[in-house]
């Protein structure tokens, strides 16, 4: 007789569902920044529903592709735990130097102790509308942050743990492209979570002043 399937706990359950949630928004974000910040030209993007309201997605396929990548990666550190923190830092095509870096820690939520009861499940129109809270200020953003008027790039950078399994010849270790600190102007943005990670949100800024 074949052995019965095991079937998956609901922490089972609720860690990939919470890494998927995750990375997706990863994505929107990044679109969002790419956007916003005039990376890529705004005839690259065009307008998809997303978390109840419209958001901008490239049809750069070159991008496309690249940050599928990136993302397919990330997706397999959350769900393995080790992945702290990611950052899409703006560069300056000419000079190299960082103009704009923005960090988002991940953390994870403290699950209840062995035999206590289990919290209950946060909604997802709850983490929704977080998420769109978070994607809103990203474009508000463009109300504070200095204009960039020369051509930029981007790279994104992901911290992990020291036993993160990392693709050879994939990520590299590299610089952290900061922004000195006497340049720079830091800007705490919301914050949401799921029952397993929780990501908070801030854009470091360079200021000349």
């Amino acid at each position: 007789m074949a052995p019965t399937k095991q079937a998956p706990t609901r922490q089972a359950i609720t860690l990939k569902g919470s890494t998927n949630l995750v990375t997706e928004f990863f994505k929107y974000a990044a679109n969002t920044i790419l956007f916003q910040r005039g990376v890529y030209p705004a005839d690259d993007f065009h307008m998809v529903k997303k978390y109840g309201q419209t958001v901008l997605v490239t049809q750069d396929l070159a991008l496309e592709n690249y940050l599928d990548k990136i993302l397919k990666q990330v997706n397999q550190w959350l769900l393995m735990g080790t992945v702290t923190q990611l950052v899409l830092a703006i560069i300056s095509k000419d000079s190299r130097i960082p103009l704009e870096r923005w960090v988002f820690d991940i953390n994870l939520v403290e699950q209840p102790s062995e035999g206590s009861q289990p919290a209950p499940a946060k909604p997802e129109a709850e983490i929704q509308a977080e998420i769109r809270a978070i994607l809103k200020q990203i474009v508000s953003t463009v109300t504070f942050l200095p204009v960039i008027d020369e051509p930029t790039v981007f790279n994104i950078l992901a911290y992990t743990s020291e036993s993160a399994d990392i693709p050879a010849n994939e990520w590299v270790d590299t610089d952290p492209l900061a922004i000195e600190a006497s340049k720079s102007q830091q800007v705490k943005l919301r914050s949401f979570s799921t029952d397993v990670h929780r990501i908070e949100a801030m854009v470091a800024y360079r200021y000349e002043g």
